[in-house]
């Protein structure tokens, strides 16, 4: 096992041999040795920049990282001087970068301001409102009675690329109203994305432009009658968006929606699994699951960096000019676990006032929806595999990357169990 790399071996990179100033001593958020450790680069960082970090997002492109709670909560809630929009920036970015994949402007809430922003947010927010919460409960019972049945026979499994990737993208087409056959081809496109397939984007936004297509005509032959789903809902809502329109919220649903709520979920099994005071909270009920999935958005949240603006004009903040169109980050990691903020005593279980879920008008949409996702299906593995644990506990792997706190695999071992039904008819589901 290699060991976590230290204190030292993480600010030296940071200062470099001859640093002298702020532009010269980027850190590099990109590399494996961040992913390794990354609260012992924040306390760093802390300690030689304060609240305002300069960062390379990737191999030549700058930004800045917030990791004071105070100040990013300030500009989080400045969209007129911090705006999402970054057209400006990624006009000097090459294609080929991989951070202007990741950050480039889209026609979707994440990636507009303003009055389109704003357009594209309430279309969102309405089309999700209606989803009836049991629904909600009962689509998590399905894949995961589906998933955990394919592998409790073994007594091992990979709960990431078994579990939790699966099951957050399944829900999410249930609930959007994807028909089977296109969530599968979906969910193929999206894997083959992650795995950097170039051809899987287009093909991804092609299955889903059919989709949209296809509902559109179905609702124009029901005379406007419109479906207990998202995608009709966003058809059909009066902001009148148009099938590109419909499909960017979609993509936005189905991939950097589902990542943060997947990787939830495995952050807070490993903590369970590694973690005293839940192991031994839980069977006691001192602790709840609910406790350990805060504790993971405090310290393991799923998007550690993320929640990008793009000032117009140099912004000045505690005494740092921040550049005219380039990057400006929040790093909820960071800004959570700010020791300003923190309790003296330390303790946080029922303190919910990270800022995971972002803050101002660009704060998850979905977090309800998430919410009961991410419990439901730790409920529901749990309850199946009570004494799960770490294959081997010497061999938990992040993945490298500046924006996302993600396992690369969780290969967990458990007492082999036969085929189970989770799923509860839907007549009782309401008499619980």
């Amino acid at each position: 096992m290699t060991a976590a790399p230290t204190l030292r071996e993480i600010v030296q990179p940071v200062l470099g041999a001859n640093a002298r100033t702020r532009v010269e001593s980027r850190v590099p958020l990109y590399t494996s040795e961040f992913a390794a450790d990354p609260h012992s680069a924040y306390r760093a960082m802390r300690q030689l920049y304060g609240s305002l970090v300069p960062v390379w997002l990737a191999p030549g492109v700058p930004a800045t990282l917030v990791i004071g709670y105070r100040t990013g909560l300030q500009i989080l809630n400045d969209p007129d001087h911090f705006p999402a929009d970054p057209q400006a920036w990624e006009r000097d970015i090459p294609d080929e970068c991989t951070a202007k994949a990741m950050l480039m402007r889209r026609n979707n809430a994440v990636r507009t301001a303003g009055e389109e922003h704003a357009r594209y947010r309430k279309a969102i927010v309405e089309a999700l409102a209606p989803l009836d919460l049991f629904a909600v409960e009962r689509a998590v019972d399905r894949a995961a009675e589906r998933l955990i049945n394919a592998f409790c026979e073994a007594g091992t499994a990979d709960l990431r690329a078994q579990y939790a990737a699966p099951l957050t993208f399944y829900v999410m087409c249930d609930l959007l109203g994807l028909p089977p056959a296109e969530a599968e081809q979906a969910w193929a496109d999206m894997a083959a994305i992650l795995d950097g397939v170039a051809e899987a984007g287009p093909r991804f936004a092609a299955s889903l432009y059919g989709v949209v297509t296809a509902k559109r005509a179905a609702l124009e032959t029901s005379g406007g009658a419109v479906g207990d789903d998202v995608v009709s809902r966003l058809i059909t809502h009066p902001a009148g968006l148009a099938d590109f329109e419909v499909v960017e919220q979609l993509a936005l649903l189905l991939g950097p929606g589902t990542e943060p709520t997947c990787n939830t979920i495995t952050n807070t099994v490993l903590l369970m699994m590694t973690d005293p005071r839940f192991a031994g909270g839980m069977l006691d009920g001192s602790l709840s699951i609910r406790d350990a999935i805060d504790e993971v958005l405090y310290t393991d949240t799923p998007l550690m960096n993320f929640c990008m603006s793009y000032p117009r004009q140099p912004q000045l903040v505690e005494g740092v000019w921040l550049p005219a169109h380039q990057p400006v980050v929040i790093s909820m990691a960071a800004c959570n676990n700010d020791p300003n903020i923190l309790p003296a005593d330390g303790e946080r279980t029922g303190n919910r006032a990270h800022l995971s879920w972002g803050a101002g008008p660009h704060q998850c949409p979905a977090q309800a929806l998430a919410e009961i996702i991410i419990h439901r299906a730790i409920g529901q593995l749990l309850d199946v595999a009570p004494d799960i644990e770490l294959a081997d506990p010497g061999t938990v792997r992040w993945r490298p990357g500046a924006f996302h706190r993600a396992l690369a695999d969780l290969q967990v071992v458990f007492p082999a169990v036969p085929s189970v039904q989770l799923a509860m008819p839907p007549q009782l589901t309401h008499n619980r």
